[in-house]
């Protein structure tokens, strides 16, 4: 999902609205979602959520007060968020935010069947990563210098 898909709708605006924890997206289509953070955090599509392949995903869970502290842009086709938990490495292009919207209430009904599946609730910590056979890993955070929209 690195890039758009030909006609595709692009987002007129989109907007962070910090108190509520969602992000507003209007569509050139006329197509308008309100999309937790929550569920964008929980759906990132990053390797550390999605895995590397198909069955690799990793459940996400205390999540429900998680906060965009900063969208920023990449290129013409997506956003980079970084959330209040230290997760920034999700570029959402503009179909996968069009997707996550169109099929919000399917993605909701699957995040809440995966948390019932492991035993889990929305609210349980995130297990520890693994820091198996004594290596340990740090995280480095990239410069990330853009302009505001």
């Amino acid at each position: 999902m690195a890039g758009l898909k030909p006609g595709a709708p692009t987002p007129d605006s989109i907007t962070v609205h910090s108190q509520s924890r969602v992000l507003e997206v209007e569509f050139s289509d006329g197509a308008h979602f309100r999309l937790p953070f929550e569920l964008l955090r929980v759906y990132s599509p990053s390797a550390e959520v999605m895995g590397h392949g198909h069955g690799q995903e990793v459940l996400q869970t205390g999540k429900r007060d998680v906060v965009v502290l900063e969208l920023a842009p990449v290129g013409n086709y997506a956003v980079q968020p970084s959330f209040s938990d230290g997760h920034a490495s999700g570029i959402f292009s503009w179909d996968y935010l069009y997707e996550l919207g169109a099929r919000q209430a399917e993605l909701w009904a699957d995040y809440e069947a995966r948390l019932a599946a492991a035993g889990v609730d929305r609210d349980t910590p995130m297990a520890p990563k693994s820091a198996s056979k004594g290596v340990s890993k740090t995280k480095t955070k990239s410069a990330q210098g853009c302009g505001g929209h």
